[in-house]
């Protein structure tokens, strides 16, 4: 990563969440900027960053302007999920009612394959629509991201989540594996191959952590529904 150093030291909000974000604090710390990362709070035990560390929501764009403003950063970096859609917008109108500069950090998304099998759709509802009458899916989303396929009672669901639910899954045929993606694609097509998975149902999130599973799809010639960036 290049160096972050700036003619003087800054106060920095970062908007995180990833790996990216978690990167980027250790380096402008190391740089000697004061940083503050604000994490969403849907993970229970989140992998904590270097420098100071801001919980929950800001209360929509006119929170966030409030808070860059009292706080007095010097500017604010979007690291954020690629479909972190809502923060990233409040982002942007906070820095407009701010006067704060704002940065977006936005991972490359991952490109298909001569062999992938890759569905590609724009909503979570198309993705539920294409897949077929008695198929076995692994649905590699996060939480708040399921509804749209609760209504697939014709498919059995295999479902990753890195926390246990809060409260029990409206899903007619499901189970659950919990923790987070493996990063070794042996391990992924592992656990594929061991559920009987005919389908993977993913973002098009880009970056390294969850790109294994994609790869375990390709080996095992998997169709995947992905959804893809806006």
């Amino acid at each position: 990563m290049p160096s972050e150093k700036r003619d003087a030291p800054q106060k920095i909000l970062i908007l995180g969440g990833t790996a990216e974000a978690l990167a980027l604090a250790e380096q402008l710390v190391a740089d000697g900027h004061q940083v503050t990362t604000s994490l969403a709070g849907r993970t229970v035990d989140p992998v904590m960053p270097v420098g100071a560390v801001r919980i929950g929501g800001f209360g929509g764009a006119e929170g966030l302007a409030s808070y860059l403003r009292e706080e007095g950063f010097d500017r604010m970096i979007d690291a954020t999920h690629p479909f972190a859609r809502r923060i990233s917008e409040n982002a942007i109108k906070a820095s407009a009612m701010s006067g704060i500069p704002l940065e977006q950090r936005l991972r490359p998304r991952w490109q298909k394959q001569p062999s992938d099998r890759w569905k590609a759709v724009r909503t979570l509802t198309a993705a539920a629509d294409a897949l077929p009458v008695g198929a076995t899916v692994f649905l590699a989303l996060g939480r708040q991201y399921l509804d749209a396929f609760a209504g697939r009672n014709d498919c059995r669901f295999v479902i990753r989540m890195v926390d246990p639910p809060e409260t029990p899954l409206v899903f007619a045929n499901h189970m659950l594996v919990l923790g987070k993606p493996a990063s070794d694609p042996e391990r992924e097509a592992d656990l594929l191959t061991a559920h009987g998975i005919t389908h993977l149902v993913c973002r098009n999130s880009g970056g390294p952590a969850g790109y294994a599973k994609i790869i375990a799809a390709r080996r095992l010639a998997l169709p995947v529904i992905i959804i893809e960036r806006d």
